[in-house]
């Protein structure tokens, strides 16, 4: 997927209505979580993420900010995010407690 050709969201965007259940991918354009939840609004927003497990069985949640992450529409309006953090970095994380 070429994410160069898709249109980056504005910060008015990064609220939970346009952010959730949007996929987060990696350097290798790997598909690595979709957002679950969202906490605050705008630059400060701090984004969770369900990460591994298979159909929601087995994930578990970690929390990135929106500064670590792009988020953009593709050319039918689907929002998804990239991220420098790798699918075994963020195997990693902490996991995120509500």
């Amino acid at each position: 997927m070429d994410h160069n050709l898709h249109t980056p969201l504005d910060t008015a965007e990064l609220t939970e209505t346009d952010l959730l259940d949007a996929a987060i991918y990696g350097p290798d354009d790997y598909e690595i979580g979709t957002v679950a939840h969202v906490h605050g609004n705008g630059p400060a927003t701090r984004v969770i993420v369900d990460v591994g497990g298979f159909m929601g069985i087995g994930s578990r949640q970690v929390a990135l900010s929106t500064d670590q992450l792009e988020f953009m529409r593709d050319e039918e309006g689907i929002v998804h995010a990239t991220t420098h953090w790798t699918k075994a970095e963020i195997d990693e994380m902490p996991e995120h407690q509500d």
